[in-house]
């Protein structure tokens, strides 16, 4: 069982053989010659990439599959057919399969599973359930605390830490077809969705409200899934990240107990009753229960935007040039940041002609044409100010699609500049007077060390990402990324920042949460996943060791 969308079905024949329909969209069938198909794992996903320079599909396999091996039919009317087999283990499944009805219970085999470029490898889940609803949910956490089963949660799953790992085997969760939108407040400014509800989804249904929701991590993940990772995404420096605005969750504890975080059916924008719940569970990873509804804030649509341009001279200048923008309270709502490298991968990429140099992307929202351009005047004389080279405007709601994109591309494109090679990401937060520096450090030691990398970021709200492109077979890259990772997360720390400024720390960066944190405040978070997860079934080992 995996998330997958809708251009996509699954079948399982004969409880042994799973059989994946695809249908492209944008690929005019058939697809007549196989050998324009490349087929990888990378960070838990299956890409299929047409030409080697197109992703076409990009779906989560909560599952280690053997994609070199993988059986390929191109059929001319009904698009791309995948085969994969798995054998079927009856243990654990007749209890499951009388909670959830046996269509819903999906067993998998295998001896590793997660992301097939960590140095943490992962065991793959022995059974992946797709409950309809939270009582189903509760059920499934009632009989699996019971047995002391560990279990792993994931809808669209599209972090980047492993918290899709199951290191004990286990029960994956899959909450795709918990996929109401439970109810829009207009008048509020807010909506409930439950865990099938993607940001894209949600902005599509609200589109005739002139409301929207600003969460845009990139990939459309989903928003229940976004509160559980604490995301942000590239509108985060106007509109804040989740834990702003979330204001309520529903969650399904380890024995099955229902918790509504800031009480049932209740939405305010803030209250002093008690403690702060909603901002626990923000963040929370699945290490402490289930979310199965979010009540988040939305926002008026911004009724004119433009998108700006402006390449630099130097990493220096640029993020010099967001430092001061910022302290000038522009409020600007994206601002972007690609290296020279990347800009090079994009323009290859997704054919366009950026100047390869450090590049910011901006964004301005307002209500009026003369509200965007005051904005924008301002923003062109600072970064002016900042060595900026000339200005580029797009205007045209075409023109931002296509800029917007190739950012949300931008991973892909890094990757297509090498063959046989993972992608491994790392990232950041820190406090902007860090900013400059931390970036133009963090690429001088990528160039220092050999290893072909990338750094872009969000850095209108202090975050930014490093990615490197490595062969996991050859040994001595492997520990030159080690050491370079190393490097770069303790003067990123000693900046004041945080080695996780989105993805969580995940089991590749737990080594550093006493570092970041201290000892009491770990030792204060292992004291409540013990009083709500006693038994450590929920996503056991993410965090911490196991307790």
């Amino acid at each position: 069982q995996c998330s997958i969308p809708k251009n996509c079905q699954l079948l399982l024949r004969n409880g042994k053989q799973l059989e994946v329909n695809l249908k492209f969209a944008n690929v005019e069938p058939p697809i007549e010659n196989i050998d324009r198909l490349n087929i990888r794992m990378n960070d838990d996903h299956l890409l299929i990439v047409l030409d080697r320079e197109q992703a076409i599909l990009d779906i989560f396999f909560p599952i280690k599959v053997d994609y070199e091996r993988v059986e390929v039919k191109l059929l001319s009317d009904e698009g791309t057919v995948f085969l994969l087999l798995f054998q079927v283990n009856q243990h654990f499944i007749s209890q499951l399969e009388r909670v959830l009805g046996k269509e819903a219970v999906k067993v998998t085999t295998g001896e590793t599973g997660g992301n097939s470029y960590r140095r943490h490898i992962g065991k793959t889940p022995d059974v992946v359930v797709v409950p309809k609803d939270v009582g189903q949910v509760s059920a499934v956490l009632k009989t699996c605390n019971e047995d002391s089963i560990p279990v792993v949660p994931f809808s669209t799953t599209t972090g980047l830490d492993g918290f899709a790992n199951t290191p004990e085997g286990g029960i994956c969760i899959d909450l795709m077809s918990i996929d109401k939108i439970v109810e829009i407040n207009t008048s509020d400014f807010n909506c409930t969705v439950e865990p099938g509800v993607t940001h894209e989804t949600l902005n599509q249904h609200l589109h005739t409200t002139g409301l929207w929701f600003p969460g845009d991590p990139g990939a459309d993940a989903s928003i229940c899934g976004m509160a559980a990772m604490s995301a942000s995404g590239i509108n985060a420096a106007r509109y804040g990240t989740m834990v702003q605005n979330v204001l309520n969750l529903e969650v399904v504890l380890s024995n099955g107990d229902v918790l509504y975080t800031a009480g049932k059916d209740r939405r305010p924008r803030k209250s002093s009753a008690g403690y702060n719940l909603t901002k626990l569970f923000v963040g929370s990873k699945g290490t402490l229960g289930v979310i199965t509804q979010a009540a988040v804030r939305l926002y008026a649509r911004p009724a004119v935007c433009s998108v700006g341009i402006c390449p630099f001279q130097t990493i220096n200048k640029a993020i010099e040039a967001v430092v001061a923008t910022l302290q000038c309270s522009v409020p600007t709502a994206k601002i972007e940041f690609l290296d020279a490298a990347t800009v090079t991968a994009c323009n290859r990429y997704s054919k366009l002609t950026l100047v390869e140099s450090p590049t910011l992307f901006l964004e301005f929202h307002g209500n009026s044409e003369a509200e965007v351009a005051e904005q924008a005047s301002l923003v062109e004389e600072i970064f002016a100010s900042n060595d900026g080279r000339e200005f580029t405007w797009c205007h045209a709601p075409e023109e931002q699609k296509k800029i917007w994109a190739s950012l949300h591309s931008a991973y892909y494109a890094i990757l297509s500049q090498k063959t046989n090679v993972k992608g491994l990401r790392l990232h950041f937060s820190l406090p902007t007077s860090s900013l400059a520096k931390e970036v133009a450090e963090a690429r001088k030691d990528i160039d220092e060390s050999g290893i072909f990398g990338a750094v872009v970021g969000h850095v209108g709200d202090g975050r930014f990402h490093c990615i490197f492109l490595v062969d996991e077979s050859n040994q001595d890259e492997m520990k030159i990324i080690q050491a370079l990772s190393d490097r770069i997360i303790k003067r990123i720390l000693a900046s004041g920042g945080s080695c996780t400024g989105e993805h969580g720390i995940g089991i590749n960066k737990r080594k550093y949460l006493e570092n970041e944190c201290g000892e009491v405040a770990v030792n204060t978070m292992i004291a409540i996943k013990k009083a709500l997860d006693p038994k450590g079934i929920m996503n056991p080992n993410e965090l911490f060791p196991k307790i």
